[in-house]
């Protein structure tokens, strides 16, 4: 039965140590453990060990590793199920262990998902600029299951959203712009929904705000791009050809009807005659 001859501490890892066995009159490093397994085990200079308690000290510590692993990676921010299995596997933890070490974690509070969620749901509306669908689809990415993910999201109300919204069309929206008020909108539709809000809050502030532009800022912004417009195409065209390509131009980047050909009158049909 091995004796163990020595124990010595680790030169870097003052936490871990190694352990020695008397061998054919010799000190023959065996394994080594952390602090925690040799006070488990009461591991001590002259100490006669099994092979079997050998391998059960062995196996513990490789538990241990794992555990103290996760700990570590949970110690920077919560973390969710899947995203601690997902570390624990690129560190080569073996399944068995993952298993183990999560159960574990579960049984000590360090992880909940639905807590998770709705920590992670609380951050993201108060500190970014995404919209509940994006936080969603984060959530679904980290494995959150949908009733969690529903849940938590009630830590994003309509008024949070609505508010959030009604900051970004109040600094997006330009009655200077050189784009149509229509065009000015649908873009900022198009950001909105695309960091994540739903169509339904975005036209609920846009109606809400009631934000109008007169005629003649209109006109201001159709001129710019007319003039724009009739340099590309005189080259080209000319005449009727030339008002439709104009007219069909505008018209795609959202101005009114009654201003395009204000335009056309004032800049193409009275050049031509």
């Amino acid at each position: 039965m091995p004796e163990i001859a020595k124990i010595t501490t680790q030169q870097k890892l003052k936490h871990r140590y190694n352990i020695f066995l008397k061998e054919n009159n010799k000190d023959v490093y065996s394994f080594s453990v952390d602090e925690d397994i040799l006070i488990e085990f009461n591991l001590r200079k002259g100490l006669m060990l099994t092979e079997e308690t050998i391998a059960q000290i062995k196996e513990q510590d490789v538990s241990f590793k794992a555990y103290t692993r996760a700990i570590n990676y949970l110690s920077y921010r919560m973390r969710s199920e899947k995203e601690l299995i997902d570390y624990l596997h690129t560190k080569e933890v073996e399944e068995s262990y993952v298993d183990e070490v999560v159960t574990r974690l579960k049984q000590e509070g360090l992880i909940d998902d639905l807590a998770f969620s709705e920590s992670f749901v609380r951050t993201k509306a108060q500190t970014s600029s995404k919209g509940p669908l994006l936080i969603k689809k984060d959530l679904v990415e980290k494995g959150i299951q949908a009733s969690y993910i529903e849940q938590a999201l009630t830590f994003y109300p309509y008024e949070m959203q609505y508010e959030k919204v009604q900051k970004w069309v109040s600094k997006k929206l330009h009655t200077t712009s050189k784009k149509s008020h229509k065009q000015q909108q649908d873009n900022i539709k198009q950001s909105l929904m695309q960091k994540g809000f739903s169509l339904s809050v975005i036209l609920d502030v846009l109606t809400d705000m009631e934000v109008e532009r007169d005629d003649e800022e209109e006109y201001q912004a159709l001129f710019y791009q007319g003039e724009k417009l009739l340099t590309k195409h005189k080259r080209k065209e000319s005449g009727f050809a030339l008002q439709q390509k104009v007219k069909a131009s505008l018209y795609q980047k959202g101005f009114p009807g009654d201003l395009i050909q204000r335009f056309i009158d004032e800049n193409v049909t009275n050049n031509q005659e």
